[in-house]
C-alpha cells in the first residue's frame, strides 16, 4: 500500500471515529444539551431514540422502575416518550406520580431559571433544579442504603414545601 493510500485510509477512519463518538452521547448528556439536569431520568437507561429535527424522543428502561423520594411515589414505565426542546418537555408519556390513591401522568416539564415545573395537566408543582443533578436508582431512589425510604442523600426536605398551581 502506498504511503498516500495509507494516509487517506487513516484520515477516513479518524473522521468516521469522530462522527461516531459525537453520535454516541448518553441520554443524560442529551438531556443536558437541552438544559435539563440528568436526574430527571433514573439510572439504568438502556437506550434512546431522538429525532433532532422534531425533538420527539423515546427512552428505554429494562423494566418499569419505581421508587419513593420524601413521600413521593414515582413510576417510570419501560418506554418513555415525549417531545423535547430547550427548557421544555411536552407530550410526556410513561412517567407517573402517585397523588393520594391515584397514579397520575406527568405530562410536561418546563425549566424556568433554577426551577423545574412538573405538570399533571390540571395542576403543577415547582422544584429547585439542584434536586435533580443526580439520577435516582430504580427501587430505592437516592436512599439505597436504607432500603429506599426516600430520605436520600439530598434529604429532599425542600420538597415538603410544594405549591400546587391549579390551572
Amino acid at each position: 500500500m502506498s504511503p498516500i493510500t495509507c494516509l487517506l485510509l487513516i484520515l477516513s477512519l479518524s473522521a468516521v471515529a469522530a462522527s461516531a463518538s459525537a453520535a454516541s452521547l448518553t441520554v443524560y448528556e442529551v438531556m443536558e444539551s437541552y438544559d435539563f439536569p440528568e436526574g430527571l431520568l433514573p439510572k439504568g437507561v438502556t437506550g434512546y431514540e431522538l429525532d433532532s429535527a422534531t425533538g420527539k424522543f423515546t427512552v428505554y428502561l429494562n423494566k418499569t422502575c419505581s421508587f419513593t423520594i420524601n413521600g413521593y411515589n414515582l413510576r417510570y414505565k419501560s418506554k418513555i416518550t415525549g417531545t423535547i426542546s430547550k427548557d421544555r418537555i411536552k407530550n410526556l408519556k410513561g412517567i407517573q406520580v402517585k397523588v393520594l390513591f391515584f397514579w397520575v401522568n406527568i405530562v410536561e416539564v418546563t425549566k424556568d431559571g433554577d426551577e423545574l415545573e412538573f405538570s399533571v395537566g390540571i395542576a403543577s408543582a415547582d422544584f429547585p433544579v439542584d434536586n435533580f443533578y443526580e439520577s435516582p436508582q430504580c427501587g430505592c431512589g437516592f436512599d439505597c442504603v436504607n432500603g429506599g425510604k426516600g430520605i436520600g442523600k439530598f434529604g429532599f426536605k425542600r420538597l415538603g414545601l410544594i405549591v400546587l398551581n391549579i390551572h
